[in-house]
């Protein structure tokens, strides 16, 4: 099964642009008419905090599981086919899968694979799956748990 968000990358930018839109229709606003004069540079931090939490939130996520071999990619939305700075990508067999679990935060979202490798040592890899849909999420879910089902059936054979 392949699957991947890439469809969220047209909001992903909209978003970025009202956030810097209005961090400097803010800034100038409040310096113009003296409102909140002490202040505007909290709320231009503030707008900053979030357009910084946001950045770490938006990631695009994909999922392949055709094949031998599963793989997962994540890398950063923007900018990401000049400078590919926020990649994170792992390629395994599909034995190697020991287990994984979903955490959900209020606003993050992360897969955490537990990974066995041929040494004998487990590893666990996070990945950001805050912008991929539910309806994606369960298939992903559904091909991973189908993974170990098929790994434990071996070890018991």
């Amino acid at each position: 099964m392949r699957t991947d968000n890439r469809k969220v990358k047209n909001t992903v930018i909209s978003i970025y642009f009202i956030l810097i839109v209005s961090a400097i229709l803010l800034a100038t606003v409040f310096k113009y008419l003296n409102v909140f004069t002490n202040s505007s540079f909290i709320i231009f931090i503030s707008v900053f905090a979030l357009i910084i939490i946001f950045h770490s939130i938006a990631g695009y996520f994909e999922y392949d599981s055709d094949g031998a071999k599963v793989s997962v990619i994540n890398k950063g939305l923007i900018l990401t086919e000049y400078v590919n700075y926020r990649e994170r990508k792992i390629e395994f067999t599909r034995s190697q899968l020991v287990g994984f679990k979903v955490r959900n935060y209020i606003i993050y979202k992360s897969l955490v694979l537990m990974i066995k490798h041929q040494d004998g040592q487990k590893s666990k890899e996070r990945f950001n799956i805050t912008l991929v849909s539910r309806k994606k999420l369960k298939y992903v879910k559904q091909s991973l748990n189908k993974t170990i089902r098929q790994n434990r059936k071996r070890k018991v054979g």
